[in-house]
């Protein structure tokens, strides 16, 4: 903003005593000019900048007064991190009582930066802890301190915390289930609070050992490192009778709003000799496995989907939403078995069946791959669906699938 000379002379400016005039004067005395044209273009007294520049020493009952300190000018070019010069800058400015918002913009930096670097880095006075000092050189060195990499972990300097995790994952829960059950465990100890990146980091990043390195293998993916993603092959449509896409599928069961709407598909065993079926219902992520101990033709897959949502109640038999795989190439009889209409996904389209996509990714805990799945006893199925439903659930609140099945139930009785 352009300097402009104040209208009115006869009030008292308090602490902000001729701060911007202060500044307008040297910044003209800096162009050249001199020290009398500059008190007259600033609207101030001759004996006041000469004062300002060479201060004044002390007299009679007049006191003696060092020269003014000249404005220092922002330094310039970016940073990712504030420097020793900005940090100076900082301190000069606040003792001239300027706004955090006034310095940010001097700076070119934002104003959280400039409030957070004065939280940080400053020091409570003495006597009084309520008020603040912000020392420019103690607060580089404090940030040069904090600066080295790499870091001790939080979960390695804990050992209640590492305990707690490593028992969980032992337990085959996820490291969001259990960031979330220490949250809730330790409502109010913020350092047994950790976000699932922690835990993956302390499983996945080489050198630090917070975690044993077998518990990897606990999670449900199995890997002892992170895996890129990469595009799945593509695939052809592969029936001969019409099929119902998936565009076609109703608003209802987009949105979840309804429940009944379900996918399904098959998780394949070794040398893809054995399969289990998976259907999982859209809404509540309720789960339901089907016994394939024969094999995975178009006919056991037909029959053994036919049994399995004959159980369910005429309002949770809405829709099917399956993949191009051969294995549902009678879906048109299992339509006519159940009046459930079957809609088949588009090719190389997994996310279109995501709940199911995921809770296969789930259920490899139990069912390995490489492994026969036709040992598996029905029973064995259910005791795996049983665990999978009563397990918290994040898109569900944390609230289970047969908890929220169980209220929709109730409702609709």
């Amino acid at each position: 903003m352009e300097f402009e000379i104040r209208k009115v002379r006869t009030v008292a400016q308090g602490r902000k005593k001729l701060v911007r005039e202060r500044e307008e004067y040297f910044r003209l005395m800096d162009q050249g000019l001199t020290s009398y044209e500059a008190c007259r273009i600033v609207g101030i007294n001759y004996r006041t900048g000469k004062r300002w520049r060479n201060g004044r020493t002390p007299s009679g009952r007049t006191k003696g007064a060092s020269p003014a300190q000249r404005p220092m000018a922002p330094p310039a070019g970016p940073s990712r991190y504030l420097r020793e010069t900005e940090r100076i800058y900082i301190a000069d400015r606040l003792r001239e009582k300027a706004t955090i918002r006034a310095i940010a913009a001097e700076l070119g930096r934002s104003p959280s930066t400039v409030s957070r670097e004065i939280r940080r880095n400053g020091i409570p006075l003495r006597g009084d802890a309520s008020r603040w000092a912000y020392r420019p050189y103690a607060a580089q060195a404090r940030a040069d301190a904090r600066r080295p990499r790499p870091k001790p972990g939080k979960i390695g300097q804990n050992a209640l915390l590492r305990n707690f995790i490593q028992h969980h994952l032992d337990l085959r829960w996820s490291p969001e289930q259990i960031c979330q059950a220490l949250r809730a465990r330790f409502p109010d100890r913020p350092e047994m609070h950790v976000v699932h990146e922690t835990v993956y980091q302390a499983l996945y990043v080489q050198g630090r050992g917070e975690l044993r390195r077998e518990l990897a293998r606990a999670l449900r993916t199995g890997r002892v490192r992170r895996k890129p993603r990469r595009q799945a092959q593509r695939r052809q449509p592969r029936f001969r009778e019409p099929m119902a896409m998936i565009s076609e599928r109703p608003a209802e069961a987009e949105d979840r709003a309804v429940p009944g709407h379900w996918e399904g598909d098959l998780i394949i065993g070794k040398d893809g000799g054995s399969a289990i079926g998976t259907l999982v219902e859209r809404s509540t992520r309720y789960v339901m496995l089907l016994h394939l101990p024969d094999g995975r033709s178009t006919e056991l897959v037909r029959d053994a989907l036919v049994d399995t949502v004959q159980t369910l109640p005429a309002h949770l038999r809405r829709s099917l939403t399956w993949d191009q795989g051969t294995e549902m190439g009678r879906h048109h009889e299992f339509t006519l078995a159940t009046d459930i209409p079957v809609y088949l996904c588009d090719p190389a389209s997994p996310w279109q069946r995501g709940s199911n996509e995921n809770t296969n990714g789930l259920l490899r805990q139990y069912f390995p791959k490489g492994t026969d799945l036709s040992v598996h006893a029905r029973d064995h199925l259910d005791t795996v669906a049983a665990e999978l439903n009563s397990r918290p659930r994040k898109t569900l609140g944390w609230e289970a699938p047969a908890e929220r099945l169980a209220k929709l139930l109730a409702t609709a009785s």
